[in-house]
């Protein structure tokens, strides 16, 4: 079994793309049509930016889709192959769920990049700077963490955000449960708790503002059934029915992302 997995926040870094771009016309047309789409010279702040300016939601979602679809036409370029030649599932962590449902045609390239810069934007003020907060578990599990959580939930709102693999997750939510969490995560076992240097806590309840957004967005895009399933991260199993795609992208903006279950479809 072939599974083609796209990124999420994190990953990207100023430089990304610069290289496929000149060197393969399907790389940098893909660039150019992601600035169209967004009215915005985003290549010129993935290529000669700033750490924090590429690291800025609204510019990271759409970068980071820009560089992967970018990636996949290239394979698909040398390898003379089509998306069902070369794989037999896709997923992607957060965002890249629409990386992937533009891979399979979903929804178009130009589409996805409005939808990510509107997604970026509004998962940014969700929140107000400063109030939430997001931390990695590490050597813990996700039921032991939910433990910790209930022991918070009268501070605010803390949310499993990523059950990224056995023994990581991230918690995302208001600060202050945030780091209660951590001040108690040592009693429960936790090997390390981290503070993790993002701009809004994803994923969680607090989310629910950017939700309404996407949601409302989502509703006036039409969805053609993809080439390919995509393994969903709020339910991390495969879907072909574009109605529950279309849901899933709205349920995801507050809900975990499965991503240790979703691997383990994979394996």
């Amino acid at each position: 079994m072939n599974i083609i997995v796209f990124p999420g926040q994190g990953s990207q870094k100023i430089g990304m793309g610069k290289e496929l771009s000149e060197n393969f016309v399907e790389a940098k047309h893909v660039f150019e049509e992601v600035n169209d789409a967004i009215n915005l010279n985003l290549t010129k702040i993935m290529w000669e930016g700033t750490d924090d300016q590429i690291s800025l939601t609204s510019n990271a979602q759409p970068a980071l889709m820009a560089c992967s679809v970018a990636v996949l036409r290239v394979l698909e370029k040398i390898t003379n192959k089509n998306l069902p030649n070369l794989a037999d599932y896709l997923c992607g962590h957060s965002l890249g769920e629409y990386t992937a449902m533009t891979a399979a045609g979903v929804f178009s390239l130009k589409e996805c990049a409005v939808l990510l810069r509107l997604r970026g934007n509004a998962m940014q003020e969700s929140v107000p700077l400063g109030q939430g907060a997001m931390a990695a578990f590490i050597g813990v599990d996700i039921d032991t963490t939910q433990k910790i959580l209930n022991e918070v939930q009268t501070i605010g709102i803390c949310d499993v955000g990523n059950d990224n693999a056995d023994g990581q997750v991230v918690i995302s939510g208001d600060k202050s449960a945030v780091e209660k969490a951590i001040e108690l995560s040592k009693g429960f076992g936790v090997k390390r708790a981290v503070i993790l240097p993002v701009s809004a806590p994803f994923h969680c309840r607090l989310m629910s503002p950017a939700q309404l957004v996407m949601k409302e967005a989502l509703s006036k895009i039409n969805f053609c059934a993809p080439v390919l399933p995509i393994i969903s991260n709020t339910t991390a199993l495969p879907e072909n029915d574009t109605d529950i795609l279309k849901n899933n992208l709205v349920d995801q903006v507050t809900s975990t992302v499965r991503w240790r279950e979703t691997m383990n479809f994979a394996n």
